[in-house]
């Protein structure tokens, strides 16, 4: 892992994905792809970055799903947990710790935290009402409760939040409520929960906040509304027997309610990752040091939990460092509907990649970020991505120049030769191209950056059509040994700036260029001044990005909702 001169670190986490069912298109678009994104950039510039994420294995969506297929919790954390895991690999999103929150490592360290804010008066008891539910002889957990949403009066609200307006709820809020099991409608009754005392932290929170002018739009208006509402305190444990229990005398069948023990997996996995390296006390230098910049990639339906009601645990806590961005993006419609698991209105992760290589996902979430509102996604623009953007401009440009290389000149680097002013203006645009797609980034502008990188691209494009190598084989080899090789230094920068978009690609791209597939001992800034010397032989090549063809999309298509 590279090291920063300055000390600084960057702690990067992914929201982490509920272990109840596989990954679908709209957790890559909103959080996984921009984080994967801004990792592998801060690498390239030497930044000591620790990426983290994890499977949240808590929770009434997991309990809710073993109930339907008649397994146990544990059974059905098993499995997801092992097919996300496998998604994320393969659509080469590297963290470098991929924990769960149903680990014994968790337990304990959210135990600890939960006693922490405890013995600092943060968490009080208190005897409530609760709804239960007759013929399941139980109380029922939010999730367990649907009904009329109390502001936006949507049906199907739960009783934790409303999907339609992402207000937060409490149960006892909805109109006409029912038991999600049964049906029928649950009765209150008394019962008792610890509470944390958000209300105590506002002031610290609001003053906290107006220190991050430069943080996303959504993320500051969302918690400007919450503030002028006023902060109240929110319940921490819940009745329900699959969970972190609460570690306190009197509390037994009691757990940490799922959005408090969640973003502590944050920190289990980093203790996790420690000890993976053989120094378990590495993963202090990281949420200890105040030099260290920790930035949260979220969808926005997790603005509540990052942005208020985990920093004032943390807040409240008082030994790790906050939030220093929280690049919360917007969410992905598919085909023009509402991503929905239960009717099938979505592309899962697993299936795509059996069809397809990831690249040209990666590719198209990021020059389609919804970054500033919801995003569509079509296969039919999906198609028009690959076959525009990947194939006809970047693919057809290392296509068309290592072919006359491999048939001319022997499959070697023609000499560089004299440059004459298109060249030596081309090569001058890798810096400027650097730069601007560095600034973008370090701004979470991933869809800006990745259309520098594409501009570069068809500049490359313009001028190997311009300076018409195929003619000058005719009349002056020399000056179609330049050209050649102005260009093949332009791809091999490519390949570089490529890497934390799309680095399957690069990789094969630098084989191709006869350079090792990883980018060792290479510095973001320095890409201009790379070069592939002159006779140095090129690899084997290949097509970079195939077109996808019509039925091949139509039958995607055809899955939708079925």
């Amino acid at each position: 892992m590279s090291v920063d001169a300055t000390g600084e670190k960057i702690l990067v986490t992914a929201a982490l994905p509920y272990a109840n069912g596989p990954l679908h298109l709209g957790h890559l678009a909103g959080a996984y792809i921009p984080a994967d994104v801004y990792v592998r950039y801060q690498r390239l510039k030497g930044m000591d970055v620790l990426f983290i994420c994890g499977s949240d294995e808590h929770g009434v969506p997991i309990t809710i799903r073993a109930d339907r297929e008649k397994v146990t919790p544990q059974e059905v954390v098993d499995r997801y947990h092992a097919i996300m895991a496998d998604s994320f690999r393969r659509m080469g999103i590297l963290f470098d710790n991929y924990s769960r929150t149903s680990l014994p490592l968790h337990h304990r360290i959210s135990q600890e935290f939960f006693l922490t804010l405890h013995r600092k008066g943060y968490i009080r008891e208190e005897t409530v009402r609760q709804f239960y539910c007759e013929p399941c002889r139980r109380f029922l957990p939010d999730r367990y409760i649907e009904g009329e949403c109390p502001h936006c009066h949507a049906s199907g609200a739960r009783g934790d939040q409303c999907e339609a307006c992402g207000r937060w709820l409490e149960p006892e809020q909805l109109i006409a409520p029912k038991c999600k099991v049964c049906a029928a409608a649950p009765e209150l009754r008394s019962t008792r929960h610890w509470y944390f005392a958000l209300s105590r932290l506002q002031e610290s929170l609001e003053r906290w906040q107006a220190s991050k002018p430069e943080w996303k739009s959504n993320v500051r208006e969302f918690c400007s509304g919450w503030f002028k509402e006023g902060l109240t305190d929110r319940p921490i444990t819940r009745d329900i027997d699959w969970g972190v229990p609460v570690p306190l005398p009197g509390a037994e069948g009691k757990v940490l309610y799922v959005w408090f023990d969640a973003p502590i997996g944050y920190i289990s996995s980093s203790v996790e990752w420690a000890e993976k390296q053989g120094r378990p006390d590495r993963w202090r230098d990281y949420w200890l040091d105040p030099r260290t910049r920790l930035v949260h990639f979220i969808g926005k339906d997790n603005i509540v939990f990052h942005a208020i009601v985990w920093p004032a645990a943390l807040m409240a806590h008082g030994e790790y460092v906050l939030p220093a961005q929280i690049p919360a993006n917007e969410f992905l419609n598919i085909e023009g509907r509402k991503i929905s698991t239960s009717r099938n209105w979505a592309v899962w992760v697993d299936d795509y990649l059996e069809v397809f290589p990831p690249d040209p996902l990666r590719y198209y979430f990021e020059a389609n970020a919804p970054e500033n509102k919801d995003a569509d996604f079509t296969w039919k623009d999906f198609q028009a991505r690959n076959n525009g953007d990947l194939a006809d401009v970047l693919g057809n440009l290392v296509n068309r120049c290592l072919t006359f290389v491999e048939k001319h000149f022997d499959g070697r680097v023609p000499p560089a030769g004299t440059l004459q002013p298109a060249d030596r203006a081309l090569l001058d645009s890798v810096g400027r191209s650097a730069a601007s797609i560095g600034a973008s980034l370090e701004e979470f502008q991933v869809r800006r950056a990745v259309t520098e990188l594409m501009d570069l691209a068809r500049l490359g494009n313009k001028y190997f059509n311009d300076a018409a190598p195929w003619s000058e084989l005719k009349k002056d080899r020399d000056r179609c040994a330049s050209i050649l090789n102005t260009t093949l230094q332009l791809q091999l920068a490519l390949s570089f700036l490529m890497e934390p978009f799309m680095p399957h690609s690069a990789e094969k791209l630098r084989l191709m260029l006869g350079r090792p597939a990883t980018l060792e001992g290479a510095r973001w800034e320095a890409v201009a001044g790379l070069r592939l010397a002159d006779g140095h032989p090129l690899g084997t090549r290949e097509i970079l990005f195939h077109k996808i063809e019509d039925p091949v999309i139509e039958a995607q298509m055809a899955k939708l909702g079925k």
